[in-house]
């Protein structure tokens, strides 16, 4: 007998880790004043990039000596800018516990050839931070985006470390109170905790990065997208919204009303309220189901952005299949896009619960995850 489908759905479905769901206000008539059709450098583009920097520095709490840019690429491009520029002058440590965090050792071990140490994580978890010598150049994930995990805190950061701290936040920025005098440079994406557009990437740089900057010069080739500073000075005009290369006002226009969100249910304490009430719900689900579990088994480094499941019964003979059919059930019912495990990571699932996602989204969604598993136990069964 086939297992009856729960009766309520979502009312937005959309729970991909990247890009991910918008605002629950967006409209597209949110971006009727986007500068569409005018030059980033006129006086209305300037203004709003400058905009973009000053309620990104609002929202989060970046301190005023903090520089703030906007930056090509997405968080991909803030990255390499940031390692590019600032790697070299001292030993590096690279920390990685999943997929992007392995892509930042090979830009520092296969591309810029430093020899750096390397210290991995399996999926789920992360390394001992107290192990890290934070003298050296320390570069890490702060969200594990495709494990579920997370750094629980800055405080394994000496104050007085040599060494910058290089942090990617992509994940994290909006959905944790980053410690910001535990690090050096940030960055992060528009498309993520407030649901933005992609293509564009935020640095954040701390005066140690700058100086770091202005008395250090890499030992190879910078590209244009890549150079912060001219003459050994920093390029100011790209932390006042003189971006690089042009930006698309569109996506500008779709980040300042993300940001006028995110103040409007309460800044950053609301935001991370929103994305713990959303992670507690699917907490709850796996402690009332044995079937399912978190991919990060300590709740201390459990992301509150992309949640990890795997499947853990005994009647699963091929995880990844069984994986893959489940998220395919629940996308034909347009109950759930887009949740099937990164293709690195280990079989499961991945839930975006940040901050833009209702929790009455997820827990309509709840009882269908349910249905979707025992409906392919049964499916499982007869092929048996």
């Amino acid at each position: 007998m086939a297992t009856p489908s729960p009766a309520a759905r979502p009312a937005n479905p959309n729970f991909s880790s990247g890009p991910c769901a918008k605002p629950p206000t967006f409209t597209l008539d949110s971006l009727k004043d986007a500068a569409l059709g005018r030059s980033h450098r006129a006086p209305i583009g300037k203004a709003k990039l400058q905009a973009a920097i000053d309620r990104t520095r609002e929202v989060l709490g970046v301190p005023a000596e903090y520089r703030i840019g906007i930056v090509p690429a997405s968080d991909t491009g803030a990255m390499e800018m940031a390692m590019w520029s600032l790697l070299g002058a001292r030993p590096v440590e690279m920390l990685a516990w999943e997929s992007f965090g392995a892509g930042w050792v090979t830009d520092a071990v296969k591309q810029l050839k430093l020899d750096a140490v390397v210290k991995t994580a399996d999926y789920g978890e992360i390394v001992d931070l107290a192990g890290v010598d934070f003298d050296k150049d320390v570069v890490f994930t702060w969200n594990g985006t495709t494990s579920g995990v997370r750094v629980p805190s800055g405080e394994a950061i000496p104050a007085d470390r040599q060494g910058l701290t290089i942090c990617d936040a992509t994940s994290a920025a909006f959905a944790v109170d980053l410690p910001w005098d535990k690090l050096d440079v940030t960055t992060f994406s528009w498309q993520k905790v407030l649901g933005g557009e992609a293509a564009h990437g935020m640095l954040i740089l701390s005066p140690r990065a700058v100086e770091r900057l202005e008395s250090y010069t890499p030992a190879w080739p910078l590209p244009k997208i890549f150079r912060l500073t001219k003459g050994g000075k920093l390029i100011d005009g790209i932390f006042r919204g003189e971006t690089i290369n042009t930006p698309s006002m569109l996506a500008v226009e779709d980040y300042l009303f993300a940001l006028d969100w995110a103040a409007s249910v309460g800044g950053l304490e609301g935001l991370i309220a929103r994305a713990d009430a959303n992670t507690a719900v699917i907490g709850r689900f796996v402690a009332e189901n044995d079937w399912v579990d978190f991919l990060a088994a300590d709740p201390a480094i459990r992301s509150n952005t992309s949640v990890c499941l795997k499947f853990t019964d005994d009647r699963i003979r091929d995880g990844a299949a069984f994986a893959k059919a489940v998220a395919k059930r629940l996308d034909k019912e347009s109950v759930a896009y887009d949740i099937g495990a990164y293709r690195d990571a280990p079989p499961g699932l991945r839930i975006w619960c940040g901050a833009t996602v209702e929790t009455s989204d997820l827990e309509a969604l709840m009882p269908w995850l349910a249905w979707a598993f025992e409906a392919e136990i049964a499916a499982q069964s007869e092929h048996a």
